[in-house]
């Protein structure tokens, strides 16, 4: 008898292929997880055997390899350690990038322009993809742009760059060489699929088409292929002029704007219920959450955790790993 009810759950349960489905996606998706952490065990018991073998007989070729083993193991350990603190549903998805200047005329759409290096560089260390929605230029640099950022967990590890970047410098576009302080507004929303609902209606939304600008050839500037997209209700605006076609920058447009919104509705919904209250006051306007000091002493410090870098130079060149890894372990800590 127990050994047909054993067979009955069974059958049961190759039957209902959701559920199968889910548990083998559930598996997968542990195994993805716990394959990297394995092959770095496997790494680090390699370098046990080059210690065992210096220690036999001392070789400078075997001690080059064991250094450079470990460094590259040090690496892994870091990004590993660094993606074990995402927990978010939506952490392994592509994020979108949008840097917008703010008052300062020049000075901020050049520190627009340095951020959009600074990220294009930890996307290019990460061996992420990136793609340019829109990018609307200005004298001396860039007023706003939106970029895709295509990696797994590209969105998780981006997600804590939302809200004001301060610079402090000698402004190179200053005569007198007076000191400025300009500030950048950054903001990071996952690409979502289309199994999420975000009920938008087409009421609700003001659609603007213009002449594209910057790279595409003289077609691009000869249509108004480019397309704005205004939400009424929240006053969200998204703008797209990568495509040739004003069909495919409406469509891009849309999915930012999905995007948008569902991180939008997402944030309220927390603020609802009392949650990340200091985050989500960081995030407004005015209320900067890191600070790039360039003059009189150089130094990046995140007005959140605290942590700070000396180095400027290594975080405009993309260097921002250890701002995300003190992020997301603080946020973390803070949520308990």
């Amino acid at each position: 008898m127990a050994q047909l009810e054993k067979k009955t759950l069974a059958t049961d349960f190759w039957n209902d292929k959701e559920t199968a489905e889910k548990i083998f996606s559930e598996i997968s998706q542990i195994k993805e997880e716990l394959d990297p952490w394995l092959d770095l065990l496997n790494q680090i018991e390699e370098s046990h055997e080059y210690i065992q073998l210096l220690e036999e007989e001392y070789d400078e070729d075997t001690a080059q390899d064991l250094f450079a083993l470990i460094e590259k193991n040090e690496r892994i350990y870091e990004s590993l350690k660094i993606a074990s603190l995402l927990s978010d549903i939506y952490d392994k998805n592509n994020a979108f990038l949008t840097i917008h200047s703010g008052a300062g005329g020049t000075e901020a759409c050049d520190w627009v322009s340095m951020l959009l290096r600074m990220y294009s560089r930890w996307a290019e260390n990460c061996h992420f993809k990136t793609q340019i929605l829109d990018l609307q230029e200005s004298e001396g640099g860039i007023k706003s742009v939106t970029i895709q950022i295509n990696g797994k967990n590209s969105y998780g590890y981006l997600k804590g760059e939302s809200g004001v970047h301060r610079l402090v410098r000698i402004s190179p576009f200053d005569s007198n060489k007076r000191r400025h302080t300009t500030f950048s507004s950054v903001y990071v929303s996952p690409v979502i699929d289309d199994t999420i609902d975000v009920n938008i209606k087409p009421e609700d939304i003001r659609i603007d088409t213009y002449r594209a600008s910057g790279a595409g050839g003289q077609h691009v500037n000869k249509t108004d292929s480019a397309v704005r997209l205004t939400h009424l209700e929240t006053g969200i605006v998204v703008q797209c002029q990568n495509e040739r076609s004003q069909h495919k920058n409406k469509a891009m447009a849309m999915k930012v704007l999905t995007s948008r919104l569902f991180e939008y509705y997402r944030i309220q919904k927390e603020a609802e219920q009392s949650k990340h209250a200091m985050e989500k006051k960081d995030i407004s306007w005015g209320n900067q959450i890191r600070s790039y000091v360039f003059q009189p002493y150089t130094m990046v410090k995140d007005h959140r955790t605290q942590h700070q870098i000396g180095n400027i130079q290594s975080v405009m060149d993309g260097a921002i790993d250890t701002l995300i890894e003190t992020y997301l372990t603080w946020r973390l800590e803070s949520s308990d």
